[in-house]
Order: structure tokens, then sequence, then C-alpha cells
């Protein structure tokens, strides 16, 4: 099986680290022209360096604005008019307890994680359905289906978009546009390192055997035991987002280790 993008065309927001960067990654190795995304425009240059050391000959372009707004949406639609390939990886977390979360904490994890899916979908789709070709892609979570006590504003916003996702999938269905949701399970990414990096010096670990402890306390229903890594995650995007996956759509997919404890 062999995975072919050449032609295609893929934006994945947020993609300047993490996740993120590994599925931009993972697109331009399998052929496609990806669009990096960030809020600056020197984390924009660095991740298309990375790629580009991945990926010799790589073709790329770079969009540095804040899509957790309106504005920074439809700037990005005015450069980028079309594509392929949406990947809407966009997101935030942040461990805070609900009693101290403020009405604007809220509506920022809504405005990042959820609307900018939706601002973005909403414009790309229609010209995918004219083509009858593209893929629709919500990065979402285990914490959308386990709704995490210390993030709920997180989980509140990654069940959001498997909603959307499934009801999007409903809405362009037989126009051979597909529109699935991706669930990653803990895994070690760079701002998952830089919030451990602390608690782990100080118990004298390293931030990968602090996550596996964590994961071992806190999530126990892990089959896997350990962080997954992003490549781990990328993998599955970037076969979703092939012409390998056109039986898959409104599915949310999990790749979380096990964490879901559930036969379905």
């Amino acid at each position: 099986m062999r995975i072919e993008l050449t032609g295609k065309t893929a934006i994945v927001t947020g993609s300047t680290g993490g996740i993120g960067l590994a599925i931009a990654k993972g697109l331009a190795g399998a052929g496609a022209t990806v669009v990096v995304n960030g809020r600056g425009q020197a984390r924009v240059d660095a991740a298309l360096a990375a790629i580009r050391e991945a990926t010799p000959g790589a073709t790329l372009r770079g969009f540095a604005g804040d899509l957790g707004t309106a504005e920074g949406c439809a700037a990005l639609v005015a450069a980028e008019p079309t594509t392929d390939i949406l990947v809407n990886n966009l997101g935030i977390f942040e461990l805070v307890d609900f009693f101290d979360l403020e009405d604007a904490d809220w509506s920022q994890f809504f405005e990042v994680n959820v609307m900018s899916g939706v601002r973005l979908s909403r414009a790309y789709a229609p010209a995918m359905v004219t083509r009858g070709w593209g893929r629709i892609l919500f990065m979402s979570s285990e914490s959308g289906l386990n709704t995490p006590p210390d993030m709920i504003q997180y989980g509140f916003s990654k069940t959001a978009q498997l909603a959307i996702s499934r009801g999007l999938a409903k809405r362009l269905a037989a126009t051979g546009v597909t529109v699935n949701a991706v669930l990653p399970g803990p895994t070690l990414s760079e701002g998952v390192e830089a919030m451990l990096a602390g608690p782990a010096a100080a118990a004298g670990q390293t931030p990968l055997e602090a996550f596996t402890d964590f994961i071992k306390a806190h999530r126990p229903s892990s089959i896997l035991r350990r962080p997954a890594s992003v490549e781990e995650v990328a993998n599955m995007v970037v076969y979703v987002a092939s012409p390998l996956s056109s039986a898959t759509t409104g599915a949310a997919l999990r790749v979380d280790g096990g964490v879901v404890d559930t036969i379905a």
C-alpha cells in the first residue's frame, strides 16, 4: 500500500510544532503541497526549514496568522483560496480548575479549538464538493470522550469537534468529500514536554518518564502504557487524508493507545 498525494494541496493549521508539524511532514513526504500555519513568521519559517530537511524538494508555503480569530481565518482564505485537504489541528490546552475559569477562558477555547475549524471548513468545503474530492479532518482528542476534570474547558471543545465532524460528514454525503475526526490520546508533543519539564526535572526524570508515570497513574485504562509519539498520530492523519481512505467518513478515529475503554 502506497500513499500518494502528489498534486494535492493540504492546509494544516497550527503546524509549526508538535502533532501539527509531524502531520505537515507526513503529508509533504507523501507528495502533497503543504501550507504551514503559525501565528508568527519566525516559527513558520523554522517549521518550513524542518520539513525541507526531512523531505528535500518538498513543495511548501507558509501562512503566519492567528486562526483563532475570524479575521485570521479570512486572511488565510484570501491567501490560499482553495485546498484539497484541510487538517483542523489548531488547538490550545491548559490545566485549570473549573472554578478558576472565567467567561473569557471559555470563549477563547471555543474560538480557537472549535470556530477555527468551523470557519475554514465552511470556506473550503464548497469547492471540494464542486471538484468531487476533498478531505476535512478535525484533530479532536480522547478528552472529547473522557472529559478530564482538570481541563473541562478543553474536553468540551474536543467534544464539540466530534459533533461538528459527524454532522458535516452527513451534510456532505455522497459528494466525494469525507469528514473525519482523529482522537489522539496522551501524546508527547512539544507542548506537553514543556508543561512537564519543571515537574520532571524536580523528580529527577525526563519528560517521557514523567509522562509515562502520569499515564499509569491517571490513565490506567491505557493499553499502550506509554505516550504516543507525534509521528504515530500523524501516520493516521496522512492515511485518512489520502485517496485510500475513501470509504471512511463520519468517523472518530482513535489513536489513543486504548485509553478509551470501549469495544466500539
